[in-house]
């Protein structure tokens, strides 16, 4: 019997497969297998057969099976060639329309894996791999070219999971990753094509030299979103949210979202809106939320959020809507919200907040069932080449960090386009992961259309000024093929353009716009307010046998389960303050504010860097088994509940983190949705969400947002950096009616400023300084009854002073009260009230010139700060109450550091700013 017939026992495929095995691990193939790979090498010589004592070869078994063993060795080489168009033939694609490609080595000629011309009418049990059965080696590499060296170019053998890098190699062996749309589909893919085109051309005409930052170059994304959405709807996606930079937005606006080309006029018009109570947003980055019909009679729900000329900040955005559309309707299908994100290819690669974004993924927090990103390259940034915008070979490599596919795609060849979106959506659908498309085209102008683009890319832009649009090169295959005829693109134009002339007419008929809400229906019954709404006080008492309950529920550890001894202690102490001591600290206080609003039927969200234990191990909202790290959320068992209480440790970001939340606030007004800093200083991270959406988006897009953020703020000798929340820059953004800043001093008041946020019917982001040394400061306690029957006290006078007495009168906010209490009561000092300031903004000016009033015998009135006098909230008190201007103010220096480093430094300034207080003699 044939010793070698073991080679003829199994499929190539099993080949590969059992030498892929063997390569990662010898030991765990057969040892006949182990054997034969051992000796199996594809660049070594074949072993030289034995001679007779004459000298004569002499015939061997080894004789007989040589020809078996050169042709399987032929087979391995195959298959590497095939591994090789697997993981190295996007770089040898027709994706690039306007540009020629980067020279890559080694090439996938054949030579390079050990076959010759010789070998391509050899018949190879190979071709069973991309599924064409055994073939002639040129019949492979025919196949293997369309599938991965065409229009379109796929990244995907780094994925680490068999199962999906079979799914799509199944995939992409049907029709060789060839489109194969119906004559009926070729002709609705040419219509959005012109839609996508007829649209610029008609601006450029009507608006000539304004900026509208055109799609030219990149029209076939318009058919690539509405096939999109047109197959999702029928995989079952009800809900579908986008973000995306400036870049087409109009024209996605009108012919993806079915925003009104009148309206868009108007825009363009620079007419004013019909609203007075906000300033609106260049045209290009309004969003719009839409009810759709798809042609299958589908109702879909379509939502493009706003966003800021800051490139990227709207993913994060995008992703925390999708998240709270899950969350409240999708629980069990989250699949039925897709996430889609248009990125610039300069941005993409350029923005670290991308990588932070993919990062969060598959987190348990932030994870939304996989998001189609697709990338509008224009191979160009500005004016910065792409070959200086990214050490990377792709704008989309980041997509490697979560081994999500690739698929780079010729933005010129429509049906390619399509067909790779469509790939991607299956993907999404099929493993809940995201998946990249780099549409590859070319900017049409400049950055925008009054920019000369020749000045930088001349070259470039020579050879785009002769290049056909996508339209009219999709349009001339179609007649080619018989599918249409000469005259019916220039009837698909005159109808189009005759629809947006009559719009524009209409248009100019109208003296003023009217920005459409976002997300309407998720705002239903809540109203705008104004400042004097936002100081009225607000009924947050909650009734004291339910707060018994919650406090019972939070106290109590399930018996039938092992806890840490630490754990067990700390949460017996929360029924010892609660149930006998009636002395409640500031956790308690937020516990409680937590399960109150529960027991109303809101949801609470918590997240942040350390939230559920709490940097300063404080909050312990999440108790841990010890044998088993189950985790335990004491909250979600309170009896009668109809709220859900979720709290997530984030990934140490701040930028995309608090866009995410403030994305989820954004779609989920009825959560309490909360963002923690680990230190107040944290926050720089997320600078521009700040200025860009928190402080600003009521008045761009007349947007309202709950979003509260927790920045521990206070001066105890920490350093520079966790120190100071920066105050100042959150106070110096406050105008008009845009937000709540509070820097509080007791649990109890803490309690009802987190009630009060979610029992208004309008919503206000809320920026709270939160304590440090004052978690566990014996002072900071509240009783139960502060928290069932009292309110939220914008302003805390003071309850020890008596008014006859007092020559000084100290306005401060903050842990800087416990401070200055304690030197008062060293010192003996009685002639000095402590008034503390709890609400920020809006400032409570009435009520502090009603204590100015009340102590009218005090002629030294003092603003006192432990922030150096340029930071912290004197300069916002000089532009909001007028009677600042007079105060004498007493504060560290102006310093460029928030604190100094050294302790003891540290503490000489300190006690100097507190010795000032009390002698107003020293400077």
């Amino acid at each position: 019997m044939d010793r070698f017939s073991f080679l003829n026992a199994a499929s190539t495929a099993y080949y590969d497969e059992l030498y892929e095995q063997y390569l990662k691990n010898p030991d765990s193939v057969e040892p006949s297998w182990r054997a034969f790979f051992q000796g199996f090498d594809f660049g070594k010589e074949g072993s030289s057969s034995p001679s007779s004592p004459s000298g004569e070869k002499l015939a061997t078994e080894e004789d007989y099976c040589e020809p078996q063993l050169q042709n399987l060795e032929k087979e391995f080489r195959v298959i590497k060639l095939i591994d090789g168009y697997r993981t190295r033939g996007h770089l040898f694609t027709q994706t690039n329309p306007v540009r020629e490609r980067r020279k890559y080595t080694p090439t996938l000629d054949i030579e390079n894996f050990g076959l010759s011309q010789s070998d391509l009418n050899t018949v190879f049990n190979a071709g069973e791999l991309i599924g064409i059965g055994s073939a002639t080696l040129e019949e492979i590499i025919s196949h293997l070219a369309k599938i991965y060296c065409q229009s379109i170019g796929v990244e995907y053998m780094f994925i680490r999971k068999p199962e999906e890098i079979s799914w799509i190699q199944n995939k992409l062996n049907i029709k060789d990753n060839q489109p194969d749309f119906s004559e009926v589909d070729k002709k609705f893919i040419l219509s959005k094509l012109n839609e996508a085109v007829s649209f610029e051309a008609f601006l450029h005409t009507k608006y000539v030299g304004q900026k509208r930052f055109s799609l030219e170059g990149n029209e076939s994304l318009i058919p690539a979103l509405d096939a999109i959405i047109e197959k999702a709807a029928d995989l079952g996606v009800k809900d579908f949210v986008m973000g995306m930079a400036h870049r087409g937005r109009l024209n996605t606006l009108t012919n993806i979202f079915g925003k009104s080309a009148k309206d868009i006029f108007s825009e363009f018009d620079g007419k004013d809106y019909e609203q007075d109570i906000f300033d609106g947003d260049v045209k290009y980055h309004l969003g719009w939320t839409t009810k759709r019909q798809t042609r299958n009679g589908k109702e879909i729900n379509i939502n493009l959020a706003p966003n800021p000329s800051h490139l990227e900040t709207v993913g994060a955005v995008v992703e925390g809507i999708s998240r709270a559309k899950q969350d409240n309707r999708f629980k069990d299908n989250n699949s039925q919200v897709l996430p889609i994100i248009l990125h610039g290819d300069a941005a993409i690669a350029g923005q670290g907040l991308v990588y932070e974004i993919v990062q969060m993924a598959q987190l348990d927090g932030y994870k939304t069932g996989g998001t189609i990103h697709i990338v509008v390259n224009n191979q160009i940034g500005f004016t910065t080449n792409y070959l200086d915008a990214r050490s990377s070979t792709y704008c989309t490599d980041v997509a490697k960090v979560t081994l999500s596919p690739v698929l780079h795609v010729n933005a010129d060849d429509a049906e390619a386009v399509v067909h790779a979106v469509l790939f991607a959506l299956d993907f999404r659908m099929e493993f809940k992961r995201d998946v990249f498309i780099d549409l590859l085209g070319y900017r049409k102008y400049g950055h925008n259309e009054g920019d000369e683009p020749r000045f930088t890319q001349p070259k470039l832009y020579k050879a785009i000024s002769k290049h056909e649009n996508p339209r009219d090169i999709y349009a001339a295959k179609l007649i080619e093929s018989g599918v249409i005829d000469e005259s019916y693109v220039k009837k698909l134009e005159d109808e189009y353009k005759s629809k947006l002339e009559k719009e524009l007419e209409s248009s100019r008929k109208e003296d003023t716009t009217r920005i459409t809400p976002f997300m309407k229906d998720e705002w239903e019954g809540f109203e705008n307010a104004e400042e004097d709404t936002m100081m009225k006080e607000v009924d947050t008492t909650f009734n004291i046998e339910k707060l018994n309950t919650v406090a019972e529920t939070l106290s109590r550890l399930p018996e039938n389960k092992k806890f840490m001894r630490k754990i067990s202690k700390l949460i017996e102490a929360r029924n010892k303050m609660y149930f006998e001591d009636n002395s409640l600290d500031w956790s308690m206080g937020e516990h409680l504010a937590y399960g109150s609003l529960m027991l109303e039927g809101f949801n609470v969200r918590l997240s942040g860097q350390d939230s559920e234990r709490g940097t300063f191990s404080h909050r312990h909202s999440v108790v841990k088994v010890e044998d088993s790290e189950e985790e335990i959320i004491l909250h979600n068992n309170i009896p009668g509940k109809t709220g859900e209480f979720s709290v997530y440790n984030s990934l140490l970001s701040e930028y995309a983190v608090v866009g995410f939340d403030y994305g989820y606030a954004m779609a989920s007004p009825k959560t309490l949705t909360i963002w923690e800093a680990q230190f107040g200083d944290f926050v720089n991270g997320a600078q521009i969400m700040i200025d860009q959406y928190i402080s600003a988006a009521e008045d761009k897009w007349k947007l309202q947002n709950g979003l509260v953020m927790l920045l521990p703020h206070g001066y105890e000798g920490q350093g520079a950096e966790h120190s100071s929340g920066r105050m100042e820059r959150f106070l110096q953004l406050c105008a008009k009616d845009n937000m709540f800043v509070a820097d509080v001093t007791t649990p109890a008041n803490m309690y009802h400023l987190l009630r009060r946020q979610m029992k208004v019917n309008y919503r206000k982001p809320l920026i709270i300084f939160t304590p440090k040394s004052l978690l566990r400061h014996p002072k900071v306690v509240s009783t139960r009854e502060e928290f069932a029957e009292g309110g939220f006290q914008m302003l805390i006078d003071d309850a020890e002073a008596k008014v006859d007495k007092i020559k000084t009168l100290v306005f401060c906010t903050g842990k800087f009260f416990y401070d200055l209490l304690e030197a008062r009561e060293e010192n003996k000092r009685d002639d000095v009230a402590l008034v503390r300031v709890e609400q920020l903004f809006p400032l409570p000016t009435e009520k502090m010139r009603s204590v100015m009033e009340k102590y009218k015998n005090a002629n030294d009135i003092v603003w006192a700060q432990e922030e150096p006098k340029n930071m912290g909230a004197y300069g916002y008190m000089l532009m909001h109450f007028e009677e600042a201007k007079n105060f004498r103010v007493c504060s560290r220096r102006f310093y460029g550091s928030p604190a100094a480093g050294s302790s003891v430094r540290f503490k000489k300034r300190h006690e100097k700013v507190i010795a000032s207080v009390f002698d107003k003699t020293m400077v």
